[in-house]
């Protein structure tokens, strides 16, 4: 997360886990790897967007990504559970490319006997995005700079 992006009001919870507890197995590898619901408060006056991406920083080689979605409407208060895995959703959202190459959310799968934290971040941005095919994460925190309104983190844990 950029360090000057404020941090202050936006809440952000899933009924899949609470703030440092362990994923629901539905939404892991180990289960129907579902994009878990998530839900959020308090957004700043302005806001015509949110994104939201996941990422494992525990990986030995780095940080994975799990999820990118953006362009979520700044009416938004949540996003339902088992989103499908296609770029385009009905509400105007788009799926980026997780670290499979793929749109959409793809869950936890740690090493076994590894605990890893999976970092949910939700952004409140000042505009809507333009619309690309395959945007990363990378690509997104550079569609997203100068357009911060705040951001907050929700973290999860599995272990296998």
């Amino acid at each position: 997360i950029p360090t000057e992006v404020p941090r202050d009001g936006m809440t952000p919870t899933s009924p899949a886990f609470a703030q440092g507890q362990t994923i629901r197995r539905s939404c892991t590898a180990d289960g129907a790897d579902v994009s878990p619901a998530l839900q959020w408060s308090q957004a700043p006056a302005g806001t015509k967007s949110f994104a939201v991406t996941c990422r494992d920083s525990d990986m030995p080689h780095g940080t994975f990504i799990h999820w990118v979605i953006y362009n979520i409407p700044g009416t938004a208060s949540g996003l339902p559970e088992a989103l499908p895995r296609q770029e385009q959703l009905p509400d105007g959202s788009i799926q980026g490319m997780n670290d499979l190459q793929e749109a959409g959310y793809i869950g936890p799968k740690p090493p076994p006997a590894r605990t890893h934290s999976y970092h949910f971040e939700l952004y409140a941005l000042d505009c809507m995005l333009p619309v690309e095919s395959g945007v990363t994460a990378v690509r997104l925190h550079e569609l997203m700079k100068g357009h911060f309104l705040a951001t907050a983190r929700l973290t999860g844990t599995y272990r296998r």
